[in-house]
């Protein structure tokens, strides 16, 4: 019996859904506090874009050396040592793909509070559990579940860049700057902390590989699926960030998490509402993109970790049905946990984690390439790693004590992975 695949489409779709959430409304608030001239800012977002695309790169070249669903999974157990696929799964299954989840329906709760409504907790439960009922069925309906949220996702952000443009400036004098201290402001710490915010909005751009199973012909869809998505992305931000400057100013904008709407605000009056209500319905595509990954990264681990061997079960579509569901559970205890917190602590594990990951490429023969076949190749990890310790280096020295307890979190894993292996051994 042939089992339905998911063509380049949706493979991109999974990559936009996963990349987009709500880190390009909120982060520019911080950034404008420090960095006073759009270029810089521009600057931040292309790097970002730029960033992500050398990671797809990369990750493109890891699934067709590997060929295996559960990306980092797969390509940290069988390059270095299975105990470094066992930790990015363990935080995977709490940081990388659930807390993601919980933010975002947390989120779409505050995005729709402007109606007047006063959803809380149980709303995003709510949201969460819904989804999930999506995913458990068969590829096709999720498949076009995530199809159409991806849409509206696209659409409404090509309309607010749209608008954007087409209206004059809502405020003068707005905090658009382009003059020549932009060079100096590359200097600043800000400026490298700021990156973390921006590399964090980009997180999602290799989503694709951990289903490189579920894709028709992966090597020419893989490849394809993450440039579109990946550049589509990059191009949204940078336009986004010039539209929320073009039409706000400086003084309004600083340290505020909620820039769409101040932007907006400005230019729609009282219809802003809309914009509110779309940034939570895209909220949705999110949801169900980090619930797909997450749940067959699980399930990659699962196969080979006798801990986890009861989430490697599929129903006959050949779903994971119980990693979604383990997924779900935990999204929804996180929700009931201060997980803001959970989320700085981790977000520098994530940070090593995808740097060990990225390092797996410098073990690819130059024979097994197949998009760039020259040593230039190499270029690129090294690249990704330099920007890669920086940023973790910035996060260390400004957040060390949650820093230190994400490397609590990596210890406890290998002890979980030892005790996993002596279980095994006594079967």
């Amino acid at each position: 019996m042939a089992h339905s695949k998911i063509g380049w489409k949706t493979a991109a779709a999974l990559v936009i859904s996963n990349m987009i959430g709500t880190g390009v409304f909120t982060s520019l608030g911080y950034q404008i506090s420090d960095l006073k001239n759009t270029t810089s800012i521009l600057l931040l977002w292309s790097i970002g874009g730029l960033l992500a695309l050398i990671g797809a790169f990369i990750y493109s070249e890891l699934a067709s050396k590997f060929k295996q669903s559960g990306g980092d999974y797969i390509y940290l157990s069988r390059t270095f040592h299975p105990v470094f696929g066992y930790l990015s799964s363990w935080i995977s299954l709490f940081v990388g793909f659930s807390a993601p989840i919980s933010l975002a329906a947390l989120a779409m709760g505050k995005y729709l509070n402007v109606f007047g409504f006063d959803l809380g907790k149980e709303f995003a439960i709510a949201m969460i559990l819904i989804v999930a009922v999506f995913q458990s069925f068969s590829l096709n309906l999720s498949s076009n579940f995530q199809n159409i949220f991806t849409i509206l996702k696209v659409v409404f952000i090509v309309v607010l860049i749209a608008l954007g443009f087409y209206f004059a400036p809502a405020v003068e004098p707005n905090a658009v700057v382009f003059d020549s201290t932009w060079k100096n402001e590359l200097l600043l710490p800000a400026f490298a902390t700021s990156l973390v915010y921006v590399t964090f909005a980009y997180t999602g751009w290799n989503s694709a590989s951990y289903i490189v199973e579920e894709i028709e012909q992966p090597k020419q869809n893989l490849p394809k699926a993450l440039f579109i998505g990946v550049i589509f992305v990059t191009i949204s931000y940078v336009l986004l960030n010039y539209v929320f400057l073009k039409h706000a100013s400086a003084g309004t904008l600083a340290g505020q998490e909620n820039v769409a709407n101040i932007s907006f605000g400005n230019l729609l009056g009282n219809n802003v509402k809309w914009v509110s209500c779309f940034i939570a319905l895209q909220l949705i595509a999110t949801i169900s993109g980090y619930l797909w990954i997450g749940s067959r990264l699980t399930q990659a681990t699962a196969r080979e970790n006798k801990l986890w061997n009861f989430m490697a079960k599929e129903n006959k579509n050949r779903i994971p049905v119980r990693a979604i569901w383990v997924h779900t559970a935990i999204s929804i205890l996180l929700i009931s946990g201060d997980f803001e917190v959970i989320f700085t602590y981790t977000s520098f594990v994530l940070q090593i984690l995808a740097t060990l990951a990225v390092c797996t490429a410098f073990f690819i023969k130059q024979d097994q390439l197949t998009i760039i076949k020259s040593k230039f190749f190499y270029v690129l990890p090294a690249i990704f790693l330099a920007f890669s310790l920086y940023i973790c280096y910035f996060v260390l020295m400004q957040k060390p004590k949650e820093s230190l307890f994400g490397l609590g979190i990596i210890a406890l894993g290998i002890v979980l992975f030892y005790f996993d292996k002596r279980i095994e051994k006594k079967d």
